[in-house]
């Protein structure tokens, strides 16, 4: 199906708000694959934030022009899918993960930072924890010591003998009752 110069226009200015928007673009190859698995791929990506689209490698060289993602365009030759997400490794991990059980999926390359990367770089940062998770990680770092120290204090507690909940019980009984 072509596309007539407005539509192409509307099309480079919707992706191109998604690559201002976006940390990452990480670009696959997809020949070969089904519909009912591109629907797949696009349903798992929508699920994790990323706007996965595939485009004409012409109109999406034009929408990166001027963007950290324009060291990806040297990459941008054969039939192509694009995926940008605002989180740091959301598009690299989706298509990452469907190209682990689909053959069929090549990833090409991927842009992060002003950084073109290749095929192996766009999988390393799919090999990083997302945000949640380092977040999670960060959190039981921090919270280790204080916990540390209070299990530490609570046997010096029970080694010395100075249980309060007992001592506690005696000293309400002595209370007069008002």
């Amino acid at each position: 199906m072509s596309l007539n110069r407005n539509e192409k226009q509307a099309v480079v200015t919707e992706v191109a708000a998604q690559a201002a928007r976006a940390q990452t673009l990480a670009l696959a190859e997809y020949r070969g694959l089904t519909v009912a698995q591109l629907d797949q791929l696009r349903r798992q990506a929508r699920a994790q934030g990323v706007y996965l689209h595939v485009l004409k490698n012409t109109l999406a060289r034009r929408a990166v022009a001027g963007t950290s993602f324009e060291v990806a365009s040297e990459s941008m030759a054969g039939p192509l899918i694009y995926g940008f997400s605002e989180d740091a490794v959301a598009a690299a991990k989706v298509l990452a993960d469907f190209a682990k059980g689909n053959d069929k999926l090549v990833i090409k390359a991927g842009a992060y930072s002003g950084k073109a990367l290749d095929a192996a770089g766009v999988k390393a940062l799919a090999a990083i924890p997302s945000k949640e998770v380092l977040l999670s990680q960060l959190l039981g770092l921090m919270q280790s010591p204080v916990s540390r120290m209070a299990r530490v204090l609570a046997a010096l507690s029970e080694k010395r003998g100075e249980g309060a909940p007992a001592e506690a019980a005696p000293a309400a009984e002595a209370a007069p009752a008002a």
